[in-house]
């Protein structure tokens, strides 16, 4: 009995740890349960959602700065499950998001945020020559997203010498990956990160 409680702890604790490694920034999590996300249904009916608490994330287009007041109009796409942006999805529309601040336009310019706020209204804006409805947002909390690359390696044979047999090296040592072999080029993950 004892063994078998150790060997379920053994299996339970390690999915504990990694479920929480999974969450949301602080900044971004919001007072309501769940935050309004779905900027498609938004859009459809905007006055239905006027004070809702929401959380759209996307890439920065443009950046403005007024009076105690950037504004940044944002090209939202659909969020994962950490509330960031999936790269390489299509976009969703655009909106504008009231930071009521001073932000630096360099610091958001081309970069990926997801942003906290409560609805305010729909805008006329111009999409170059293109009329558009914006949905406003006044800012309470934004999450900046780094862009990061990693690469990803094959697994490695869990024993050398299965299937190879040991072979000596130049220098007279036992050289474990006789036979092993790279299967091309090594693969690049982009992902999103704090």
């Amino acid at each position: 009995m004892k063994f078998y409680r150790r060997a379920v702890m053994a299996c339970i604790l390690p999915l504990v740890f990694l479920t929480g490694c999974v969450s949301i920034p602080k900044s971004i999590q919001g007072n309501s349960p769940v935050p309004q996300q779905d900027f498609v249904r938004v859009m459809s009916a905007p006055a239905l959602y006027i004070g809702q608490e929401s959380r759209f994330g996307g890439k920065v287009i443009h950046v403005t700065n007024r009076d105690n007041l950037t504004r940044v109009e944002l090209l939202v796409q659909p969020l994962d499950e950490d509330a960031r942006p999936i790269l390489g999805s299509s976009s969703l529309g655009r909106l504008y998001a009231d930071i009521p601040s001073f932000v630096d336009p360099a610091e958001l310019t081309n970069q990926y945020v997801t942003v906290l706020g409560f609805i305010q209204r729909v805008e006329p804006g111009k999409i170059d020559q293109q009329r558009y409805s914006f949905l406003v947002i006044n800012v309470t909390g934004y999450q900046r997203w780094h862009l990061t690359q990693q690469v990803m390696s094959p697994p490695m044979p869990i024993d050398p010498w299965v299937g190879y047999g040991p072979r000596y090296g130049r220098r007279g040592f036992i050289d474990p990956w006789w036979g092993y072999s790279m299967p091309g080029p090594m693969p690049v993950q982009t992902f999103l990160s704090e």
